[in-house]
C-alpha cells in the first residue's frame, strides 16, 4: 500500500522503501494489473561525452519521495480539481536487467519490460538512462501506431557514426525508422546539435515538425499542440531540453533551454489534445546535481504529466 495519513503511522518520505512516488513494487512483470507502471532504464552506454545516466533512474525515484506526503491524490488549487486519486493505480516494476557493455541484449531487456506493461494495459513511464533507452521503447510499439513528441536540446538523429548506431545520438532516427512511428515533433531543439545538417533534412524528409526554444515560444503551448496529431502519443523528454539553470544534472547541458512551464504547459495542452501512450523521461545524471535540481525536477514533471495523462483518459 501507498502511504497514508490514515494508516497508523506518520511513514514520512525520508523512512521505508524508495519507489517512484512510494507506490507499490511489483516485481511480478507477467502479473501487473494497474494503470500505470514505471520502469527503470539504467543504461548509459550510449553517451558520448559525460557518463553517469545510468544513476538517473535512483535519482528520480528518491527525489519523488518528496510528493508522496501520502495525500489522496494531488489538489491542484489553480484548476480546483485533485490529479492522481485513488482510483490512479500506480506501480513501480523495478529496473530492466542492464548488461554492461551490451547494448543489444540492455536495450532488448528494457523492450521486455515495456512490452510486459503495454500487454498489461497499462501506460509505460521509463526512467533514463541515456536517450539511447528510447530506441527499444518505440522498438516494444511494434505494430502500434504513434506519434513522437520529443523535447530535447538535440535532435539525436544521427544515422550511423562509426558503425554506432544505438547510442543517445541515434535515438529519434532509430525511431523514426519504425513503419509504426507516424512521424516527429522536436521541441527545444538549439545551438550545436548531435546532428549535420544532412541528419536535419532527413529528419523533415521523413515527417519531423522541428522547432527551436524560440519558435515554440512564439507558438506557445497550444500553437505546439496543434501542431502534433489528435493521435496516439509517445512523449520523450531529454531533461537537457530544459535549461542547466534550472537542469544542471545532465550529460551535455545546453544554454537557451526551456523553463519549468514552458515544458509543463505544453505537455498539458498535448496530453488534452492528443491520447499519449508511452512516456520516457532520460538524461538525469546525479554526479552533475549537486542540489538535486535536476531530479527534483524531473520527478515533478513526470508526476504532473501523468496527472493530466490520467485526467483526460
Amino acid at each position: 500500500m501507498t502511504a497514508s495519513y490514515d494508516s497508523g503511522r506518520l511513514d514520512l518520505p525520508f523512512t521505508g522503501i524508495c519507489t517512484f512516488g512510494r507506490h507499490p513494487h511489483h516485481p511480478d512483470w507477467s502479473a501487473l494489473d494497474c494503470d500505470v507502471v514505471i520502469l527503470g532504464a539504467p543504461f548509459d552506454g550510449g553517451t558520448q561525452w559525460r557518463p553517469g545516466a545510468r544513476f538517473g533512474p535512483r535519482a528520480i525515484r528518491e527525489a519523488s519521495t518528496l510528493f508522496a506526503f501520502g495525500h489522496a491524490g494531488a489538489y491542484d488549487h489553480e484548476e480546483d480539481r485533485t490529479f492522481l486519486g485513488p482510483e490512479v493505480r500506480i506501480a513501480d516494476m523495478g529496473d530492466a536487467d542492464i548488461v554492461h557493455t551490451n547494448t543489444e541484449k540492455s536495450h532488448d531487456n528494457i523492450r521486455f519490460g515495456v512490452e510486459a506493461a503495454l500487454r498489461a494495459g497499462a501506460l509505460p513511464v521509463v526512467l533514463g538512462g541515456d536517450h539511447s533507452v528510447h530506441i527499444p521503447c518505440i522498438e516494444a510499439m511494434e505494430g502500434r501506431p504513434c506519434h513522437i513528441v520529443q523535447i530535447d536540446a538535440h535532435l539525436d538523429f544521427v544515422d550511423v557514426r562509426h558503425g554506432v548506431t544505438r547510442g543517445h545520438g541515434n535515438a529519434l532516427r532509430r525511431s523514426l525508422e519504425k513503419d509504426w512511428v507516424t512521424g516527429l515533433t522536436a521541441l527545444g531543439i538549439r545551438n550545436v546539435s548531435s546532428t549535420a545538417r544532412e541528419g536535419y533534412e532527413a529528419a523533415r524528409a521523413m515527417g519531423a515538425d522541428i522547432l527551436s526554444v524560440r519558435q515554440a515560444r512564439a507558438l506557445g503551448p497550444e500553437g505546439i499542440a496543434a501542431r502534433v496529431p489528435e493521435g496516439d502519443v509517445w512523449l520523450t523528454i531529454d531533461i537537457d531540453g530544459f535549461d542547466p539553470s534550472i537542469a544542471p544534472g545532465t550529460g551535455t547541458p545546453s544554454h537557451g533551454g526551456f523553463l519549468y512551464y514552458e515544458v509543463l504547459e505544453t505537455l498539458r495542452a498535448v496530453a488534452y489534445r492528443s491520447h499519449v501512450v508511452g512516456i520516457d523521461l532520460v538524461e538525469v545524471a546525479p554526479a552533475y546535481d549537486a542540489a538535486d535540481t535536476t531530479s527534483i525536477l524531473a520527478a515533478q514533471l513526470l508526476l504532473n504529466t501523468l496527472g493530466f495523462v490520467m485526467d483526460a483518459r
